[in-house]
């Protein structure tokens, strides 16, 4: 889990860098289209099936969609804004999916839960500071983003099982082609992309890759309880990279925002897991 949190923050990095000399739109394009190729022969290697008929689900559909808006939105939000900003206000997410777990899944959320949510997004208006003259209107793309993501953290769990790590990299990857392809389209200014760029955009297909196949493994192969809080350790690698690469220096109530948000959500991922393993109970064996 704390490569695949170092991986993706590297991954924003690299976007953000790259996007400094060519447009977004086309770093987009170049970043789907390189994991959509590896996901491709990943797939090839396990035998999936490029188009299975799940794949073709209403619940894919809702994916596919919510991915393109999770990845178009933080995309704009770490060229637009401090990355460091954009990170921590991304780490709001898990606290969209347990209420749209409630909406939705029918999950138990109790009242701790509620008031830990509460406290988690009044971290994130600590960081954008909506009607204060530190507001930057583009940290709204953040919190659309984590919009995206929850939906498609949602649509995930309640796609089929028969659909691979493979096979949903694949798909993930695959739509932001379009998305890029069509922020290309749009955009009439001229551009060159020389060797340099070039190199960051494979960076953040590699690294995207990395951070992805990483996450897959660690939520499969090890104890959720344990694994799922070192997702907050993002936003420490954001930090740091965003001191040392962008020069940034985060002011108090964008650090104590931070720390807010990331300790409801740690609550909220330990305490849901201690109610799972209270609420487990071990099958009976058939005496037949």
């Amino acid at each position: 889990m704390l490569l695949a949190m170092a991986s993706f923050a590297i991954e924003d990095m690299f976007i953000k860098s790259a996007a400094e000399v060519i447009p977004l739109g086309f770093v987009i394009l170049g970043f789907g289209s390189g994991g959509a190729v590896i996901y491709f022969f990943m797939m090839i290697k396990n035998s999936d099936p490029v188009c299975p008929p799940e794949a073709l689900s209403r619940v894919m559909l809702l994916r596919t969609i919510c991915e393109i808006t999770g990845r178009s939105f933080f995309a704009l939000a770490i060229v637009l804004t401090p990355l460091s900003s954009a990170s921590a206000i991304l780490q709001a997410t898990p606290l969209v999916v347990v209420i749209g777990a409630s909406l939705f899944l029918n999950e138990k959320v109790t009242l701790s839960h509620w008031i830990a949510i509460f406290l988690g997004f009044a971290g994130v208006i600590m960081i954008v500071r909506p009607g204060m003259a530190s507001f930057e209107p583009a940290s709204l793309c953040a919190v659309i983003s984590t919009l995206g993501f929850a939906g498609r953290d949602l649509a995930t769990r309640a796609a089929s099982p028969r659909l691979s790590g493979a096979q949903l990299g694949f798909y993930g990857f695959l739509v932001l082609i379009a998305a890029g392809l069509c922020l290309t389209l749009t955009s009439d200014l001229p551009f060159t992309v020389d060797t340099t760029s070039s190199i960051k955009v494979l960076g953040a297909v590699l690294f995207g890759v990395i951070a992805y196949s990483s996450l897959t493994i660690a939520m499969r192969s090890g104890s959720v309880s344990i694994v799922a809080p070192f997702r907050y350790s993002r936003v420490i690698f954001a930090l740091i990279l965003g001191f040392f690469i962008f020069d940034e220096n985060p002011d108090f109530f964008t650090l104590a925002g931070t720390a807010v948000v990331v300790l409801s959500g740690i609550y909220i991922l330990l305490s849901k897991s201690h109610v799972r393993q209270v609420n487990y109970k071990k099958p009976q064996e058939n005496p037949g």
